[in-house]
């Protein structure tokens, strides 16, 4: 779980519009009316596609370097970024009930000055995780 770049191949079509595809992961496309919902929809298609490789244990591919991918007249490539903690943050935040143990002793002085075991677990969890 990180930050990513990939590129991203933006066809413009005829009809109007882009779509919207990245070199280095096949299944992965959306489209767009405009270059800025483009970039949205790019970004929002990539994090979605990782969050799914990342949950199943994919390896996931090096992104390919912006200047090799070869363009048509009506294409342009750009670099699209993601975050899947922000993702995972942001669609997977429900909340799951943890058993645990700790001494007696810690477990009474804690709940003698109100302490927060689900915000101390989850900060610590977040302090060990780097995030």
């Amino acid at each position: 779980m990180a930050k990513y770049v990939y590129p991203a191949v933006f066809t413009h079509e005829a009809e109007g519009g882009y779509s919207i595809t990245f070199p280095d992961l096949p299944d992965c496309a959306t489209s767009a009316e405009t270059l800025e919902e483009g970039i949205e929809m790019a970004a929002d298609a990539l994090c979605l596609m990782l969050y799914d490789m990342e949950e199943g244990g994919a390896v996931l591919p090096e992104p390919s370097d912006v200047r090799s991918i070869v363009c048509a007249e009506n294409q342009l490539v750009t670099l699209i970024r993601c975050d899947t903690i922000e993702y995972r943050k942001f669609f997977d935040n429900r909340a799951v009930k943890k058993t645990l143990t700790i001494p007696a002793w810690l477990n009474t002085m804690a709940e003698r000055q109100g302490v927060n075991f689900s915000m101390i677990l989850q900060n610590a969890l977040k302090a060990e995780l780097h995030i």
